[in-house]
């Protein structure tokens, strides 16, 4: 391990990729960063070119190169954004712009396979409830929509699949990286032949998915050019970026939850045996071995971007001051964070967000606590929903930009009544994929020896206080009605900007 003391982390996610070179302790020694262009080129589409995700880790790797001597590196392992699809030809060249977990335009598609198969046989299949999100749908789209396209297709790959191609030559991915796009048998660990009949694929259409952890190849010459990593480079399995984070904050067993107050608002649990529910996702654990039961809202830090800067066009440190002071339910406002749809617990791609009880006693500051609130009510719903199942819940590890709010995260605590930690890193993808390279080149014998190792300790950041966890469990009751009461006028709603002019 002297002569090769690194291993590097790849977080390829949705607007940039970050390369970090870790050492066996979990310290970051170098970084490198490049964006990533996402393009929205039509009401709920968005998409990138799958040849940005090769330039933008080419880059950032070799950013990476002008600070440490990469042939220090004993192997990388790749975090990725999840539930986006590319379709390549026969050479990996795209055939069309790839689709992202963001894009929206199945909906319609999943009505098809959700009233052609059952939401309970999918959900049994795949651990997901139907939703948008998956790359199934998006493939059903493309099935339907463009078929012309569709079945020029040699590959459907995923992020992972993509940049491990670019690297090796192989067509393989990881579990973790097969299982989000939504056409794996999460129990059997294959692509699941009834959605591959209805979809009209076979199984070598996607990447070998290996379990992670495991080696999948080598740099080959072209890439080592491109990117400045020594030839024959080892490259391991890495994974979705979700649970990535999950084995950087060492979410390895029960009672520890990891949150990542990012763009969206996603946290997990981990569990050992395969179970599914609507009250949460279920992936494919980083660490080889189990799964993650997540949940999952699309509006965190893009909520609070968007209300900040979008409407109230004020300052963030500003809002936070002032909405300390301000009572718990922010005087009676009460705001349902489904700016783009409710995923965990309700399903529904056509909820939208609603802000109730305003009145003229209300100004900026009611309404940026009551958004704070509102995310920490869903999640506490969330939390209670996989605690009714028997998994513990005893600690939140937050990471994210979110996390760096103080006043968040005592909501966060005091509504689900649960001590919340910080992350010392803010780059828990990038770590939890520097662990399952440090398996991979065989620094550490499990997943769970290498994140004990290399995930820094966290740090305090919010107790729940009785008083306020009492006062939180009252505004839950009255929050978990506000959907249900909604449901058909948000779907009026929907019918009705549909059938604008």
């Amino acid at each position: 391990m002297s002569a090769h003391d690194l291993v590097i982390g790849i977080d390829s996610s949705t607007t940039a990729t970050k390369a970090i070179a870790w050492d066996a302790q979990g310290h970051a020694v170098a970084e490198g960063r490049s964006p990533l262009p996402l393009s929205n080129p039509a009401p709920s589409c968005f998409e990138q070119d799958p040849e940005d995700w090769w330039r933008s880790l080419c880059d950032a790797l070799q950013e990476l190169r002008r600070q440490v001597d990469l042939g220090r590196v004993a192997g990388l392992a790749i975090a990725n954004q999840r539930e986006t699809v590319a379709a390549l030809d026969a050479e990996g060249r795209a055939l069309r712009p790839a689709m992202l977990w963001l894009d929206e335009r199945c909906r319609e598609d999943v009505r098809i396979l959700r009233d052609a198969l059952g939401a309970e046989t999918i959900l049994r299949l795949i651990g997901k409830t139907p939703d948008p999100t998956p790359a199934l749908y998006e493939l059903h789209w493309m099935r339907r929509c463009e078929p012309d396209l569709y079945r020029r297709a040699a590959h459907f790959v995923e992020v992972h699949g993509y940049l491990v191609h670019r690297l090796t030559g192989q067509w393989v991915t990881s579990w973790a990286s097969a299982d989000p796009l939504g056409v794996y048998d999460l129990a059997g660990k294959r692509y699941a032949e009834l959605l591959l009949e209805v979809l009209e694929l076979r199984p070598e259409q996607f990447a070998a998915a290996r379990q992670p952890g495991t080696l999948l190849g080598e740099v080959t010459a072209e890439a080592a050019s491109a990117t400045g990593l020594p030839c024959g480079t080892p490259v391991i399995a890495g994974g979705g970026d979700g649970q990535a984070s999950g084995l950087g904050v060492a979410v390895l067993g029960p009672g520890r939850a990891y949150l990542n107050l990012g763009t969206a608002a996603v946290s997990g649990v981990y569990g050992d045996t395969y179970a599914t529910s609507p009250a949460w996702r279920t992936l494919t654990s980083l660490s080889g071995g189990g799964y993650i039961y997540e949940l999952c809202l699309r509006t965190g830090t893009f909520l609070t971007d968007w209300l900040v800067k979008g409407l109230l066009d004020d300052d963030y440190a500003r809002l936070e001051r002032a909405a300390a002071g301000l009572p718990i339910g922010a005087a009676g406002l009460l705001l349902q964070p489904y700016w783009s749809g409710s995923m965990t617990p309700y399903w529904d791609a056509e909820a939208r967000g609603s802000i109730v009880g305003l009145s003229a006693e209300h100004g900026r500051a009611h309404l940026y606590r009551a958004k704070m609130e509102g995310v920490a009510l869903d999640l506490a719903m969330g939390f209670a929903g996989i605690r009714a199942a028997g998994v513990a819940v005893d600690e939140i590890v937050a990471i994210g930009g979110g996390s760096r709010s103080d006043l968040w995260l005592q909501i966060v605590a005091d509504a689900t009544g649960t001590p919340v930690r910080r992350s010392p890193t803010a780059e828990a993808s990038a770590l939890g994929a520097g662990v399952v390279a440090a398996v991979g080149v065989g620094w550490f014998p499990t997943a769970g020896e290498a994140a004990r190792a290399m995930s820094q300790a966290t740090v305090p950041g919010a107790l729940p206080d009785a008083r306020r966890a009492a006062r939180y469990a009252e505004l839950r009751r009255i929050y978990e009605k506000l959907y249900p009461a909604l449901r058909e006028v948000m779907g009026e709603l929907a019918v009705f900007k549909a059938s604008a002019p």
